[in-house]
């Protein structure tokens, strides 16, 4: 297994990005590429304390695709950016997986345009895992597809429901559709339209459908996969992102703020590391964009070196698990029930 790492992407590349990957290397002996400047990725290994080796390898990009550039021609107007050149590897089979850091309109571009979507997924998706007390709710979509059709997001349903059987190990994944009511005469025309096509999916035993679910539900785990639309699904993990790091900022206060919580912390110490580490997005590493051909997975853009080392073990794990088979597999009812509705298209 080779895995393709863009070395130039990100707040905190190559530095962070490379230590990572050398990290990563040494726990999951993986063999890893690292594509981009060659002379600054060959200074950060020497720096991790490692060596270009053949299960190490730099491969040369002279261009970075930044978060300024515009995600739908950046791809085609930088064709020697790392991420053109990871994904272009990836595309012609000298890799198992691409990870990168940067734009993720870019990356979501580059990787329809080079790698291609599954055929008969209308859009690709992006679908993190977050904290339920449980195995994890999976989110799909949360910022890949702003507008959506009611067959986008049945297809999504479908993928998150494989992503969480292969992926989370979750037989028969309670499926919700995002709302803010749990009536199924609530919601915008999309949801309406989707939550037919997600309760005759339902009823045909595709899928668990439960019906609407709300903000509430997100962690409460009695939802499994959680479909809505990219921006809707952005806005609620960025409030999510916002709110977690408040309220451990407001936690470190409370003890440290007298010599009796402080107390308090130490005997509470393992107990809050764990909440920590369950609720820190560097613990889950990147998120795969369901839907391509190939497992290409997006690292979030402030990735330190032990984010880049969970995005590796999450890539591992998304291949082993065979998630692009599975779907490939369900095409077929995925475009039966689109065409249901008069919804498909060539």
């Amino acid at each position: 297994m080779r895995i393709i790492i863009d070395a130039m992407s990100g707040d905190n590349a190559p530095a962070e990005i490379v230590r990572g990957a050398v990290h990563a290397q040494q726990e999951f002996g993986v063999k890893l590429d690292l594509v981009g400047q060659p002379e600054a990725v060959r200074a950060c290994l020497r720096e991790s304390g490692a060596e270009e080796s053949a299960d190490l390898r730099i491969i040369p990009a002279s261009e970075i695709i930044d978060m300024h550039d515009e995600p739908s021609t950046a791809v085609r107007r930088k064709r020697d950016s790392s991420m053109a050149v990871a994904l272009d590897l990836l595309r012609r089979g000298e890799g198992d997986a691409v990870i990168s850091a940067g734009n993720t309109g870019a990356l979501l571009s580059g990787a329809t345009l080079l790698v291609k979507r599954i055929r008969g997924v209308r859009r690709a998706s992006m679908a993190p895992v977050l904290p339920n007390g449980g195995a994890g709710t999976v989110l799909i979509d949360c910022g890949a597809n702003v507008e959506c059709t009611p067959e986008y997001l049945l297809q999504f349903a479908y993928m998150g429901s494989l992503y969480a059987q292969n992926i989370l190990g979750l037989s028969s994944p309670r499926v919700g559709l995002l709302n803010n009511g749990s009536e199924d005469s609530k919601g915008t025309e999309l949801c309406k339209a989707a939550y037919a096509l997600l309760q005759a999916a339902g009823q045909a035993g595709r899928i668990r459908f439960i019906g609407n679910v709300e903000g509430t539900d997100v962690f409460s785990g009695r939802v499994d996969v959680i479909v809505t639309d990219g921006f809707t699904g952005n806005v609620l993990l960025k409030t999510i992102e916002g709110t977690v790091k408040f309220m451990m900022g407001e936690l470190k206060n409370v003890f440290t703020g007298s010599p009796k919580s402080k107390l308090g912390a130490v005997l509470l110490h393992k107990d809050l590391r764990g909440m920590k580490r369950m609720l820190d997005v560097k613990e889950v590493g990147g998120t795969a964009f369901l839907g391509i051909q190939k497992p290409v997975l997006k690292a979030h853009g402030s990735s330190d070196a032990r984010a880049i080392r969970s995005a590796v073990r999450q890539a591992i794990a998304y291949i082993n698990a065979d998630v692009i088979g599975a779907i490939e597999s369900n095409i077929a009812y995925m475009r039966l029930d689109g065409a249901a509705e008069g919804k498909e298209r060539t």
